[in-house]
């Protein structure tokens, strides 16, 4: 097995995994041409790591993205399906708890964590609705949700040529850096698969979660949504409306019903067609965006 499919059974993605763990934090730099650094520091921002929270992190792989979250204080548990890869991370990082995860199947109890996030790893779950509401099970009342993933670009023509572009040079540049070169002809595929931002803003808000908004970075290369587990006896979350998407560095905000604690401005509201007049995507603009980076 040198590859997933897009049945992403859960062995082979597991053993996919296995065999590019060791050089798995090098390739990706070189893929994004160092990109990668850059978003997780955005990435970091949205969790919003406190000193004190019990943070999940899954797909966690060597634990590259748990570092500034513990680095910040917070406890941290990281978690994926392949064991090569946590064998890698307990090496590089012993500071760090690393525990077998299926994200379908969290072997955590009800009302655990403070924030739950998966970084570029739920487009590989077979089962993608099932784990966000195992997500939405094991985080607290009021808790975080933030998932980053490779999305839609915001330009149709751009978006064309980028999914034309990972799939010859992904595999191009893994076979100059990366053990297993064919396992990014399966990354490139599940890029091109995955559902728009504004799909996937509806898949967490109908699992239950509340505030569903999101971010791009870079064009919309990747997308930071964002998410809260609504507070006991709340009621049902209400459905978002169409919203622009937001470029990098950039902090605006729409259709939210209040400000975060800490923010000092009402947001503001700001709609646009999308072709789908009944929904509407919330922009992720977190207090935390104005915070230094932990651990600098």
């Amino acid at each position: 097995m040198t590859r997933a499919r897009l049945d992403k059974k859960k062995t082979d993605m597991a053993s996919m995994f296995d065999g590019v763990a060791r050089r798995y934090d090098i390739t990706n730099d070189a893929m994004t041409f160092g990109l990668a650094r850059l978003w997780r520091r955005e990435i970091t921002k949205s969790v919003d790591p406190r000193p004190g929270d019990r943070i999940l992190d899954l797909a966690a792989g060597t634990g590259v993205s748990s570092v500034p979250l513990q680095r910040a204080g917070a406890q941290v548990v990281a978690g994926d399906i392949s064991e090569g890869m946590l064998d890698v991370g307990r090496q590089k990082h012993p500071e760090i708890e690393f525990v077998y995860a299926d994200a379908t199947d969290l072997p955590f109890d009800d009302d655990s964590f403070d924030a739950v996030t998966i970084t570029y790893g739920l487009r590989n779950v077979q089962n993608p609705e099932l784990a966000l509401h195992e997500m939405l099970r094991v985080l607290k009342p009021g808790g975080r949700l933030v998932i980053a993933e490779f999305s839609t670009l915001e330009s149709a023509p751009l978006h064309t040529v980028y999914s034309e572009y990972i799939m010859a040079a992904l595999p191009a540049i893994a076979r100059a850096v990366s053990s297993n070169p064919d396992a990014y002809v399966y990354l490139a595929e599940s890029i091109r698969e995955w559902p728009d931002q504004v799909t996937l803003a509806h898949l967490i808000r109908d699992a239950g979660f509340d505030q569903v908004k999101y971010r791009n970075l870079t064009g919309g290369i990747v997308a930071v949504h964002h998410a809260l587990k609504p507070q006991a006896g709340a009621e049902a979350p209400a459905a978002p409306s169409a919203a622009r998407s937001d470029s990098d560095g950039s902090r605006a905000d729409a259709g939210d019903t209040g400000p975060r604690s800490g923010s000092d401005d009402a947001p503001a509201r700001d709609s646009a067609s999308d072709g789908d007049h009944d929904v509407e995507v919330r922009l992720a603009v977190e207090a935390a965006d104005a915070r230094p980076e932990p651990g600098a």
